[in-house]
């Protein structure tokens, strides 16, 4: 074993010298190479991890070894049957991988290159969304709010009552007021272009992560429509009062309208949101204690003034 290790390592360390032993342009060309590939790969491998085109990456590579030890072992049989499969593999992968590509393209797309500046309408609507869920949780009314970004949604939902209105927190707080007379409270508010495109939409539920025993529908249905687009959707609890925040087929629980303000702008931002500076009220006693500073006179006049407007 050991013999075995040690032809290895020279090999290994003869391999290293002499691809170094070139001209140095040849050198930095092939590390550039290397260096990109590795990128790719490793963009790749996390566009598919955790969902289902993972599992079937892997069965692919395990199909490519079985395929690459049937032709070393001459098992002509079997080679011969992977090769069939494997002149397809562009075709098959196309077919399996269709949603995850749309979604990875998507990705790229409003990746950091991309990305537009916040502006005063994006900032608008996402400040409307908040104050909205957070009426909403409150006061214990359930809801799903969707938003659409690079994937359109036509094919993926069933579609309910076209709006095209501004994005208020008024108008969400009446869509979702449970009534026999509001057909539009049971499904989801769709905003697409920084509008309301349409209310009581229906999500696809999600598939095998949303087996969660504690999620309701509600929740399986965000995670269902995260899993197939890049949507972000907002889910209000109607038994708990909570907020969430679905992407990408996750889900992030237990949110408040601070911690959502935070989340949304992350992910559509990649920033925080902004902090509004609280306003410190100056105290009437500092006031007495510089007047007292100025003359005891005036500052004895300033406390009767200030008591006299209290009784008042």
């Amino acid at each position: 074993m050991s013999g075995i290790l040690e032809r290895f390592f020279e090999a290994f360390s003869a391999g290293v010298l002499a691809f170094f032993d070139r001209e140095l342009w040849v050198v930095a060309r092939d590390l550039f190479d290397i260096a990109v590939t590795a990128v790719l790969v490793y963009l790749v491998l996390v566009v598919i991890r955790g969902t289902r085109a993972m599992q079937v990456a892997i069965g692919m590579g395990l199909v490519g070894i079985a395929y690459a030890f049937a032709k070393r072992a001459g098992l002509i049989t079997i080679w011969t049957l992977l090769d069939s499969v494997l002149t397809w593999v562009v075709v098959i992968v196309v077919i399996i991988f269709q949603t995850d590509i749309r979604r990875a393209l998507a990705r790229v797309g409003r990746g950091p290159f991309f990305s537009r500046e916040r502006t005063a309408q994006e900032t608008g609507v996402l400040e409307e969304v908040v104050k909205a869920a957070a009426a909403l949780a409150q006061r214990r009314i359930g809801a799903l709010i969707v938003f659409e970004r690079a994937v359109a949604l036509d094919d993926l939902i069933e579609h309910g009552s076209k709006l095209d209105a501004e994005v208020t927190k008024e108008l969400l707080y009446t869509i979702f007021i449970p009534s026999f007379e509001n057909p539009m409270h049971d499904g989801a508010v769709i905003i697409r272009g920084g509008r309301v495109a349409e209310a009581g939409a229906f999500l696809p539920l999600a598939g095998t992560g949303g087996r969660d025993r504690t999620l309701g529908a509600r929740h399986r249905a965000a995670i269902g429509i995260t899993e197939e687009s890049d949507a972000v959707v907002v889910v209000v609890s109607e038994e708990r009062g909570a907020l969430s925040v679905c992407f990408d087929g996750n889900i992030v629980r237990n949110l408040d309208g601070d911690s959502l303000r935070d989340a949304l702008y992350g992910l559509f931002y990649r920033t925080p949101a902004p902090r509004k500076k609280k306003k410190t009220p100056s105290a009437p006693v500092e006031r007495t204690r510089e007047t007292k500073a100025i003359s005891p006179a005036i500052a004895a006049r300033e406390v009767e003034k200030s008591s006299s407007e209290g009784e008042a």
